[in-house]
């Protein structure tokens, strides 16, 4: 029969264990990085979101400078992109472009913004009106093939 002493220092290794990965979990997905009061928020509207997902970063020159916080459709049924943008970079200019991008050929879909050169500076809660939708491979592809078909029925 096992002793006292092993089970409580199974108990303890255990316990010890699961705080552990609690703290791991919380340190890789930055959610105390992105929960300060400090963020706000910037709209941008695209004809199409693709993969895009709550929580996808949104980065400027590869850097995260923050996460998307909704998606949603509009009264006009075109998605509604809701940007939470660390409060650090609150300098974006009103020409700032945003584009939906894929980190390599099928990695995750993330926002790309380019600032642009206004002098004056987008707030809290305004929208971004540049707008690149999502490219969608599928589309591309049939596009390439519908092409091709019918360019060797001409010859």
């Amino acid at each position: 029969m096992p002793s006292i002493k092993m089970q409580i220092t199974v108990g303890v290794f255990v316990i010890a264990s699961f705080i552990a990965l609690t703290i791991l979990a919380f340190k890789v997905s930055n959610i105390e990085e992105y929960a300060t009061a400090d963020n706000y928020v910037l709209i941008a509207h695209f004809d199409n979101v693709g993969g895009l997902k709550i929580r996808s970063p949104i980065k400027v020159g590869g850097v995260v400078v923050g996460r998307i916080q909704d998606i949603q459709l509009d009264d006009d049924l075109l998605p509604k992109v809701s940007m939470s943008i660390n409060g650090k970079f609150n300098k974006f200019p009103t020409e700032t472009s945003a584009a939906i991008l894929t980190a390599g050929l099928l990695g995750e879909q993330y926002i790309s913004l380019t600032p642009g050169g206004d002098d004056e500076i987008l707030k809290p809660g305004d929208e971004i009106d540049d707008t690149q939708s999502a490219i969608i491979l599928e589309d591309l592809i049939g596009q390439f093939l519908f092409n091709k078909g019918g360019s060797s029925e001409s010859l």
